[in-house]
């Protein structure tokens, strides 16, 4: 490596976890490459080498399983972790059947990434296998300032950037969810929801991660829509600070 800091392949195609990813990525530290399809990853992936790849498992032109088997043909060396918002087990065992040494389970704190990223580096010991972090609670409030902070490391800054940016994206994550729910496309519907919980973890968006959580689980009901929705609006009502 020409490099004195290891690198590392991150693929997230959602723009808030691509941001707070490659934030926690850096301060490892280690210098990070984004990319967020299947295409973009492989042809960074084929230009040069990396210390380490960290892939989300479900991206918009493809899977992490389907681009992690198409690199493992050139190289089977460089390690690989995958990233998820599912919490499903069936999910987790198949990711790391294909390869993935470990899984994220967004969302995760930065302390928690920066410590897989590490062992999977081999800076520090440990085992392996499924990382996450759950808590649940009720009566949870539009903007949850202490989860967030614990997500970055109390930087408050990174919070307020973060959060600009994740209003600015939610109007229109609203309106894609509506219209895949009119049209019942409940996969699609649950392929928003998954990366829309992860970014509701990394701001502290409390009450609609719960919400986008609860219709991910009951993605055919009617009233945990309504229920969704309800949150969503709520959120960018409280969001004039977070506007750009």
């Amino acid at each position: 490596m020409t490099s004195i800091l290891p690198r590392v392949l991150l693929v997230e195609d959602d723009p808030v976890s691509r941001v707070f990813l490659g934030a926690a990525i850096q301060a490892v530290p280690a210098t990070v490459d984004a990319a967020d399809t299947v295409a973009a990853a492989f042809a960074l992936a084929t230009a040069g080498p990396y210390d380490l790849w960290l892939f989300d498992a479900n991206l918009p032109d493809g899977s992490g399983i389907e681009l992690l088997t198409r690199l493992h043909a050139r190289d089977a060396e460089t390690p690989a972790l995958a990233h998820t918002a599912s919490d499903d087990g069936a999910v987790i065992d198949a990711l790391i059947a294909a390869g993935f040494r470990e899984v994220l389970v967004k969302p995760l704190p930065a302390v928690a990434i920066q410590t897989v990223i590490r062992r999977a580096l081999g800076l520090i010991g440990g085992s392996a296998g499924r990382q996450d972090e759950t808590a649940s609670t009720t009566d949870l409030p539009v903007w949850d300032d202490d989860a967030a902070a614990r997500a970055l490391n109390g930087n408050r800054e990174h919070i307020a950037t973060l959060r600009t940016l994740f209003v600015a994206e939610l109007a229109g994550v609203r309106q894609r969810i509506a219209a895949v729910a009119r049209n019942q496309d409940l996969a699609g519907l649950r392929n928003e929801l998954h990366r829309l919980r992860a970014s509701c973890g990394f701001v502290g968006a409390a009450r609609l991660g719960q919400a986008a959580q609860e219709l991910h689980d009951d993605v055919g009901s009617i009233l945990r829509l309504q229920d969704f929705d309800i949150a969503a609006q709520g959120t960018l009502e409280q969001s004039q600070n977070y506007r750009t």
